[in-house]
This record gives C-alpha cells, sequence and structure tokens, in this order.
C-alpha cells in the first residue's frame, strides 16, 4: 500500500483548536473523498504545546500513479491536482495550512508487526521521520535499520503495532523512512519513546533501551522530526 503522510503546521493567527476545528469539519469531508483513496487516517497530537506539528494527515492508495495525480510526486511540498475532489482539496489547504512549512512523505508500508489485526482507530502512535546519519548512503541506511534495527524495535514493550514506510524515490524524499509504533497505553509510550518535546529520550531497561542505544549507529537523532498522537480513522474501505 502507498501512502501519503502530511506533516501538518497551522497557518499564522491560527490557534492549534482553530486549526483542528477547521481540519476536521471542513477540510476532512472533502479529502476523504480524493479519487484513488482507500483509507484516510489523521493522528492529533498528545500534547500540541510540545508538538513539532498541529497533525498529521495519512492517505493511502493502492496505486502509486493514482497517489501522484492527486497529491504530487516526491520533491515539491505543492502540487497543482487539475480536476476532481483534489483539485479542491488542494485549494482548501490554503485556508488553514503553512504549506511551505509542511513536510511531506511518500512512501510504501511494510507491515512488520500487527497484535490489534489492522485496527488502529484510537490507538497512540509514535511517528519518527527518519534521517540517515552522514556519510551513509539511503541503501546503506535501510538495509541496516530493516535488518538490524527492526527485529530490536518490533519488541519494544507495549508495542501493538509496527509499520516501517519506505521512500517511493529516495533520492527527492524529504526524509529516509518513517517508523510508526503504536501503543494501547499512553503511558507505555512514553516510557519507551519519551515524551512530547524532546527529539531525544532515555529509556532505562529492556528492548526500548536496545533500540535507544542501536539508532546511534544509522540515525542522526538531532535531525529527526517525531510526533506522538492519537490515531482517528476517517475511511477505510474494504
Amino acid at each position: 500500500m502507498y501512502k501519503h503522510v502530511a506533516l501538518l503546521v497551522r497557518k499564522d493567527g491560527l490557534s492549534h483548536e482553530e486549526f483542528v476545528d477547521y481540519w476536521q469539519n471542513n477540510h476532512t469531508p472533502i479529502a476523504r473523498e480524493i479519487e484513488g483513496v482507500v483509507r484516510y487516517q489523521q493522528v492529533l497530537p498528545t500534547e500540541p504545546d510540545h508538538a513539532e506539528f498541529d497533525g498529521l494527515a495519512e492517505l493511502y492508495f493502492e496505486d502509486l500513479e493514482a497517489l501522484h495525480d492527486a497529491l504530487g510526486s516526491e520533491g515539491s511540498r505543492d502540487y497543482d491536482p487539475e480536476n476532481g475532489k483534489a483539485k479542491e482539496a488542494r485549494e482548501d489547504v490554503d485556508n488553514f495550512l503553512a504549506v511551505e512549512e509542511r513536510p511531506r512523505f511518500i512512501g510504501e508500508e511494510i507491515v512488520q508487526k500487527d497484535e490489534v489485526d489492522g485496527n488502529t482507530d484510537g490507538l497512540y502512535k509514535h511517528s519518527a521521520f527518519l534521517v540517515r546519519q552522514e556519510g551513509m548512503s539511503h541503501e546503506e541506511f535501510v538495509d541496516y535499520w530493516q535488518n538490524n534495527h527492526t527485529p530490536i524495535a518490533r519488541e519494544i514493550e507495549g508495542v501493538v503495532k509496527y509499520n516501517t514506510v519506505i521512500p517511493t524515490d529516495p533520492e527527492n524524499a524529504e526524509f529516509d523512512g518513517v517508523a510508526e509504533l503504536y501503543f494501547e497505553d499512553l503511558e507505555k509510550l512514553y516510557d519507551a519513546l519519551g515524551s512530547e518535546g524532546s527529539r531525544d529520550y532515555d529509556p532505562e531497561k529492556g528492548k526500548a533501551k536496545e533500540a535507544r542505544e542501536d539508532v546511534d549507529n544509522f540515525l542522526a537523532i538531532d535531525e529527526r522530526p517525531r510526533f506522538i498522537g492519537r490515531e482517528r480513522l476517517v475511511k477505510a474501505e474494504e
């Protein structure tokens, strides 16, 4: 499944609450009907005052060409669809988003662990937008991430679902990948991965500690945005 993740930043002059109200009540009814979208989920921050972004919008497509037609390709934060709901949604984002400050990511999702049978509605989620260390190629990064780090991270205490998302066009992508870890309990997430307000964290024991020590082998931690929020399912086609 191909996925477009938009890291949302509100326009100047809007409060976070005003942003969420517009996003949920005005924009969402348009975006959920974009041509080709088979799943649409949103993530709202658990601690807005300390979050790096105001929310995440995640739209899934079965076909990469349909995604590109609707939302543009890698290499540009802006896009210019010519018709349909995609065009309407693009025109509407100017009403509440700072588009040029809104990172985005297009990738293919790989499910590494799933104890909830795909039902993530209402779960707490830690999304790490990964940047590789200097001196490492994207291919070397992916190899280490998938084969060395992932077996540790999937066993972090409290993790009930774990996805990795690999960019479809690495040379033009803003990040080298996205790691998504889901928890049923927010305290367990914070214990394992830290709370909002810091890109780094310091777990004291278990697989969480082992995973934290391992990230120094392949990640540029200070350049790695992250987001902790609660997922809300907006659309899911069977």
